[in-house]
C-alpha cells in the first residue's frame, strides 16, 4: 500500500454507562447503551469502511460497546484492546495512533470523552462543515463517532492534519 492513499480514522465513543458501585474502569453499559452500541454498529456498517484494526480501551464499557458495535459490521477486524486508552490525553492518543503499523488503512478507536472528542477537534483543526457543525452543537454524545480522513503515513499524524468526514449520534 502507498502511504499516498488516504487513511481512515474512526473515533467512537463508548456508549451509555450504568453507576453501580463499582470503579470507573469497571462500569458496565447501562440498558440504553447496549440499545446504541448496537444502532452505532449498524451505522459504522453503512459507511461501508473495512475496518483493519480495532483499538479499544480495556475498561468495560469500551469492551461492551465495540463487542454489540462489531457484531453489525460484515468484517470483523483485528482487536487490540488497548489499557493506555483509558483516561488518554489528545496528546497521548495521537502517540498511540503514530504507533500504528503503514500497511494499515482504515483504524477504529473506541475510547472515552474527553479525549475522543477534544482528538477530534485537534486532529481536524478550524475544520468547517456539516459534520463539524453538527458535532460542536451536539457535542460528542455517547455512542457517537467521527470518521475523519489524512493523507501520508500515520507517523505523520499530527494536529490539523485530517478532515472531519462524518459525524453520528444516536440521536440523530
Amino acid at each position: 500500500m502507498s502511504v499516498a492513499e488516504p487513511r481512515r480514522i474512526v473515533l467512537f465513543r463508548h456508549a451509555k454507562a450504568d453507576w453501580p458501585e463499582v470503579t470507573d474502569h469497571e462500569r458496565p453499559l447501562a440498558e440504553r447503551g447496549r440499545l446504541d452500541a448496537a444502532t452505532a454498529g449498524s451505522r459504522l456498517a453503512d459507511t461501508g469502511i473495512p475496518f483493519d484494526l480495532a483499538l479499544c480501551s480495556t475498561a468495560i464499557r469500551t469492551r461492551e460497546t465495540w463487542k454489540l458495535a462489531v457484531h453489525e459490521l460484515a468484517h470483523r477486524p483485528k482487536t487490540v484492546y488497548e489499557e493506555r486508552l483509558y483516561e488518554a490525553s489528545p496528546g497521548e492518543l495521537i502517540a498511540m495512533l503514530n504507533e500504528t503499523p503503514d500497511d494499515t488503512r482504515n483504524l477504529i478507536l473506541i475510547g472515552h470523552n474527553p479525549g475522543v472528542q477534544g482528538l477530534t477537534e485537534i486532529l481536524t483543526g478550524p475544520d468547517t462543515g456539516e459534520a463539524r457543525e453538527r458535532l460542536t452543537r451536539r457535542g460528542f454524545s455517547t455512542a457517537a463517532f467521527a470518521v475523519l480522513t489524512f493523507d501520508g503515513s500515520w507517523k505523520s499524524l499530527e494536529p490539523g492534519v485530517t478532515t472531519l468526514t462524518d459525524y453520528w449520534a444516536p440521536s440523530e
